[in-house]
């Protein structure tokens, strides 16, 4: 770890040229209500891309000095950076995309603050739905004029090399085919896609190859933006970050992780149990090299035993064979395509499909409502996958979230309840997770944040 200790001043280029004065204030306020943490910590996230720890608390005091001013100029705003990550610069000079990412934070944390603190409306499905989509269109990630070609990978940071190296493949199988990636915007499985697809694009001459990332401020600290990302948006929470996925994707990609791919698999098929979403096409395959066959194999055992045999039916496993995953995924895209068609919905923002409350609204994931959650067999299946999902973030929180491992110092682990028949498959899953690695990045030696009681 290196600090590059003088004065650095940034402008942006192309966007944000302007803020109001409210907006400055909020954004120098550090105290209740304003920006300045929240920004100052997605800003240091940034920097530090490329980083070695998953640990935000870790990463915040290893550079607690660091300090980013905003300054209004008659001729536009500037950043002036204090102590920041000697890895984001090159002869003193910023990293072009690493700028490029500071600004779409600075611009996603002004729109979000301004736009929808205290917004009436926000605490509606329909509401959130929409703020959902105000935020992706204010950072310019939608593309109303281009057919359904964005595959969203998920996966974890925390990955093994052959795991790495086998989504790197598949991302290469959809850049040939002219297929774009979003993913997390993290290391691990979510980079791998985008370095992939970039190699594809750059053989096919394709020059304006999509790499979107997605992150919350909770979670960037842990999950930087790889350098592949070239278009960045961090949305307010983990809720409104996973509908930001499926309104946003066209098709789905699971590579091996641990329980943060958990949580996403939950998510998504809790999503797809909603009756209102019975036959809209939505692509969903997990695959891996052949190394990862046990991990898949426990994963879908899980799923089965916690929430019944038939929600497999809403996803395909396939096991070493990327050129496969690609042909099925155009295959897939083209009755999305012909669907959103039929149906006159938007081929860039997925309208139609329908989220139940349950999975929008925010979960802090505090000891209290860990404790409290209802884990029980005879819940209704998309009840019980949007507790489990629940359960999942909190683990999440608690192994890389500052909040999070804080708190665990402080009360101890999270204690998760529920019936046997959900708890054994739960626990045999968190427990391979930890035998092989899944829970840190490798080399880091893990405490379980948790404690599972039936």
């Amino acid at each position: 770890m290196s600090i590059l200790r003088e004065e650095i001043f940034v402008s942006p280029v192309g966007s944000l040229d302007m803020l109001s004065r409210a907006e400055v204030g909020k954004l120098k306020d550090a105290g209740l209500g304003g920006m300045h943490e929240t920004f100052r910590s997605c800003a240091l996230a940034v920097l530090n891309c490329g980083g070695d720890m998953d640990d935000a608390r870790a990463i915040y005091e290893a550079y607690q000095d660091f300090e980013v001013d905003l300054l209004q100029q008659e001729r536009g705003i500037r950043l002036r950076l204090r102590n920041a990550p000697a890895s984001a610069f090159v002869d003193g000079k910023l990293i072009l995309g690493i700028r490029d990412h500071l600004f779409s934070v600075l611009r996603d944390v002004v729109y979000v603050s301004t736009e929808f603190d205290g917004r009436v409306g926000l605490d509606t499905p329909g509401g959130i739905t929409e703020a959902v989509f105000h935020i992706l269109r204010n950072a310019r990630v939608m593309r109303p004029r281009v057919g359904p070609n964005l595959v969203v990978c998920w996966g974890g940071h925390a990955i093994g090399r052959a795991e790495y190296d086998y989504s790197k493949v598949v991302g290469y199988e959809f850049g040939l085919r002219g297929l774009d990636v979003c993913t997390g915007c993290g290391p691990g499985a979510m980079k791998g896609p985008m370095k992939g697809a970039a190699v594809g694009h750059a053989k096919q001459r394709i020059g304006d190859g999509r790499y979107v990332g997605i992150s919350e401020p909770g979670i960037i600290a842990a999950e930087a933006p790889n350098p592949i990302v070239n278009e960045l948006v961090i949305m307010p929470d983990i809720e409104k970050r996973l509908e930001g996925f499926i309104r946003l994707g066209h098709g789905f990609v699971i590579f091996p992780g641990g329980v943060g791919t958990a949580e996403e698999l939950l998510y998504i098929l809790g999503v797809l149990l909603n009756p209102e979403n019975d036959g809209i096409p939505f692509p969903l395959v997990l695959t891996g090299p052949e190394s990862s066959r046990a991990y898949f194999a426990q994963l879908d055992a899980f799923v089965r035993g916690s929430l019944g045999d038939s929600v497999a039916g809403r996803y395909r496993i396939i096991i070493d064979d990327p050129q496969r995953v690609a042909v099925e995924m155009v295959e897939d895209l083209g009755r999305v395509r012909r669907y959103r068609r039929e149906t006159a919905d938007a081929f860039y923002f997925n309208w139609r499909l329908g989220v139940d409350p349950l999975f929008q609204a925010p979960f802090s994931g505090s000891h209290e409502e860990m404790a409290s959650l209802s884990l029980r067999k005879d819940l209704p299946v998309h009840m019980l996958a949007a507790n489990l999902r629940r359960a999942f973030s909190g683990i999440v929180a608690g192994n890389v979230k500052d909040a999070g491992i804080r708190a665990i110092e402080a009360h101890g682990p999270f204690e998760i309840r529920g019936d046997k028949e959900v708890m054994r498959p739960l626990d045999e899953l968190l427990r391979a997770f930890i035998s092989q690695a899944r829970m840190r990045l490798p080399g880091v030696e893990y405490t379980p944040c948790y404690r599972v009681v039936d």
